[in-house]
């Protein structure tokens, strides 16, 4: 292991092989395609040391009082391995370092959360290098490495099933995976299975055309929600509800659906009943999402 001065330590996973010039040698292969070969581990830490210094700097202006001490991080060392090779979440970024991106691995373990940043091979896309590591438990430092473009979650894989082409969860959105767990965490157990929801997705287009009730409300980060209700007293399925729930440009007032679902649990359509009732005139719907 190279060892930084501080917590936020660096790592090599890289693949070793012999040199051809001499079959004692070995050359330390970060990526190949990029010509990422170093002869030594002092050669290979000196090429990223800049950026090291620079990712060392930034988490020691953000680090809270109240986070883990240096023993602390020490001791949940051994959460570095599953965070790159089990991640929650997976980001790229390519604004922080001129000359290469970096992945951002974050995983959640039992209350705090580790981050990994690393260079990925071009060849294998496997983490070689670790240039950054550390748990954490403050979730202003999460939301800092949370940052260029989303390329792995795993919740995405959670919804899946749930998904209906034309809305935002099926494009793994944020916002949208979100919201949409939070609701499945209400559900009772009797209601509409999620795995049959795809079956329902006929009265999506209904319940927006044609709601009974529009409410609109914002949430705690601003986003400003618009939910579609409507009742089907004729559907085969007793009680049966199908609400949609949408995103409002606060610029242009056009709604982007982020995702929809049945219901027959009515205490459930309650908790959407909430801020602003609406008429549907006063809605502007996007064509597309």
């Amino acid at each position: 292991m190279i060892e930084n001065k501080s917590m936020a330590k660096s790592k090599s996973r890289a693949k070793k092989t012999k040199s051809s010039a001499d079959r004692d040698a070995e050359l330390i292969v970060i990526d190949e395609s990029a010509g990422l070969i170093f002869e030594s581990e002092d050669e290979l830490s000196a090429y990223f040391q800049e950026s090291i210094d620079r990712l060392e700097n930034e988490y020691q202006s953000l680090r809270a009082e109240d986070d883990y001490s240096d023993e602390e991080q020490l001791s949940l060392e051994n959460h570095l391995e599953e965070c790159l090779d089990d991640p929650d979440e997976v980001w790229r970024d390519e604004k922080s370092f001129p000359d290469f991106p970096v992945h951002i691995f974050v995983r959640e373990c039992e209350g705090f959360q580790y981050i990994a940043v690393a260079y990925l091979s071009e060849t294998d896309e496997e983490p070689t290098f670790v240039l950054s590591h550390f748990p954490t438990r403050d979730a202003e430092m999460v939301a800092n490495f949370q940052r260029g473009e989303l390329v792995y979650d795993r919740r995405y894989e959670r919804v899946q099933g749930a998904a209906i082409d034309g809305d935002a969860l099926v494009e793994g959105d944020p916002l949208a995976i979100g919201l949409y767990l939070s609701m499945v965490k209400l559900r009772s157990e009797k209601d509409v299975p999620e795995s049959d929801f795809p079956k329902y997705g006929d009265l999506r287009e209904e319940t927006i055309e044609a709601a009974d009730e529009i409410w609109r409300k914002n949430d705690l980060d601003g986003h400003v929600l618009v939910c579609f209700i409507k009742e089907f007293p004729d559907h085969e399925v007793k009680d049966m509800h199908y609400i949609a729930v949408t995103q409002e440009d606060d610029q242009t007032g056009v709604h982007a659906l982020l995702f929809s679902f049945p219901t027959t649990d009515m205490n459930l359509v309650d908790r959407y009943r909430q801020g602003e009732n609406l008429q549907a005139e006063e809605i502007v719907q996007e064509s597309s999402h």
